[in-house]
């Protein structure tokens, strides 16, 4: 394949992380490959477009599409990354030294299947939808701005971040801790009830509307929806709804009125108090810093 230019760029963000962001803007795809050392656990995050990554020089490939990211980690041999980048694609790749993530979830690891110690020595791979809030950070690394001095600090403050979120436990917890939620007809319930929720959250039910809808006591979504997701109904939706216009202004291709009114807000200046309240800047400046 004849060279095609390709946007790279790589941040050695300390001994133990490295950072790559890959865009295509040609109107074919693009070829891209780098060597790995075995200890390194490889994350990929395609924002955009679509990627194959080939192991066994092509007789193993699998795809990975726009809003997905795989995991990948081999203790047993190096893994190289070769990819093929569809045009008008973009791609983040993190590769995290298994002890310094191990050191990360020390306290929580056996939670985390592939740090189990009966898992430890053993190949993992697994692929994971992006949340809003995920692609929103990954879009401001992308397109970060930021003075080299700091720049090392501000990559390895998002990749926690994004680590967080990713392996956040809690977020639905394990229902046998809960007598409440050892019923799997509840929680089947309260998801449904979040689902219902974010497909109406411009206009969502109110909370006994929701309750009836999902033929669950008012009493027990309140409680379980905490429990589940750590937050009220609506505490959810607000967070939801403020991670949803994040990525919608990062995008650029939104105003703020279109925005507000995607989102259900009656005037602009409420989504512009919320949104406030919610990252500390306003809609606009939020804009115009990405």
């Amino acid at each position: 394949m004849k060279n095609i230019t390709l946007s790279t760029n790589k941040t050695e963000i300390d001994n133990d992380i490295i950072y790559y962001d890959y865009k295509n803007l040609e109107s074919k795809k693009v070829y891209m490959n780098y060597e790995t050392e075995k200890s390194f656990i490889q994350f990929h995050f395609c924002l955009k477009g679509d990627i194959s990554f080939e192991y066994n020089n092509g007789a193993y490939a699998f795809p990975l599409q726009q809003g997905n990211l795989i995991l990948l980690y081999n203790p047993i041999m190096n893994l190289p990354v070769n990819a093929l980048l569809n045009h008008n694609t973009k791609l983040i790749s993190l590769l995290i030294r298994i002890e310094k993530f191990h050191s990360l979830f020390s306290e929580t690891a056996e939670s985390i299947p592939f740090l189990s110690d009966e898992n430890i020595n053993k190949k993992f791979y697994k692929e994971y939808k992006l949340t809003p809030i995920m692609t929103t950070i990954l879009v401001q690394m992308m397109n970060q701005n930021i003075s080299d001095n700091v720049k090392k600090l501000y990559f390895k403050g998002k990749v926690f971040e994004l680590l967080s979120l990713l392996f956040n436990v809690g977020k639905e917890m394990n229902i046998e801790q809960c007598p409440f939620l050892a019923d799997d007809k509840n929680v089947k319930k309260i998801k449904k009830a979040k689902e219902i929720i974010i497909s109406r959250m411009s206009e969502p039910p109110s909370l006994k509307e929701l309750a009836e809808q999902v033929e669950i006591s008012l009493k027990n979504l309140k409680e379980g929806f905490k429990q589940v997701y750590g937050n009220t109904v609506f505490g959810f939706l607000y967070d939801y709804k403020m991670n949803v216009a994040s990525n919608m202004l990062s995008s650029k291709n939104y105003n703020v009125n279109e925005v507000a009114l995607h989102l259900g807000y009656s005037t602009s200046s409420h989504f512009i108090n919320a949104f406030k309240n919610k990252f500390g800047t306003t809609p606009k400046k939020y804009l115009n810093s990405n």
